[in-house]
């Protein structure tokens, strides 16, 4: 199973996880089986390409994404693309892998999407700024 984590720098395990999963620079993917990781560029028109994460993710052939939280659109996008999404992560990438892994992290649902905490409420593209 392959599990993404969006990352603040050049991405891999011991990177930060990005808390703008739309507008991180990286994006790390681990392989649940082989223990892979491969890092995938965020070339989404967030960041001047074409595209939105949730396609990138799918074309990966990503199964999981861990971020911090996302919004409403967003959650839509990734069931869409059938992608399971879990919020709460925090720290090293390593380490919402574990958390994931331990099961501490809650499935994203439009129930806990974010919208309400001090981020720019302005959710017409799908995420929490």
């Amino acid at each position: 199973m392959k599990v993404s984590v969006p990352s603040n720098g050049n991405g891999g395990l011991g990177d930060m996880v990005g808390q703008h999963f739309g507008q991180v620079p990286n994006y790390t993917v681990y392989d649940t089986e082989s223990k892979e990781v491969k890092i995938i560029p965020n070339t989404s028109e967030h960041n001047g390409g074409v595209g939105l994460p949730p396609e990138l993710m799918s074309k990966e052939g990503v199964h999981v994404m861990l971020c911090g939280g996302l919004g409403k659109k967003a959650v839509d996008m990734f069931e869409r693309y059938e992608v399971d999404v879990f919020v709460g992560a925090n720290g090293l990438v390593k380490d919402a892998i574990d958390s994931w892994n331990s099961g501490n992290l809650a499935k994203a649902t439009k129930d806990n999407s974010c919208s309400g905490h001090d981020h720019d409420h302005d959710h017409s593209d799908g995420h929490c700024h």
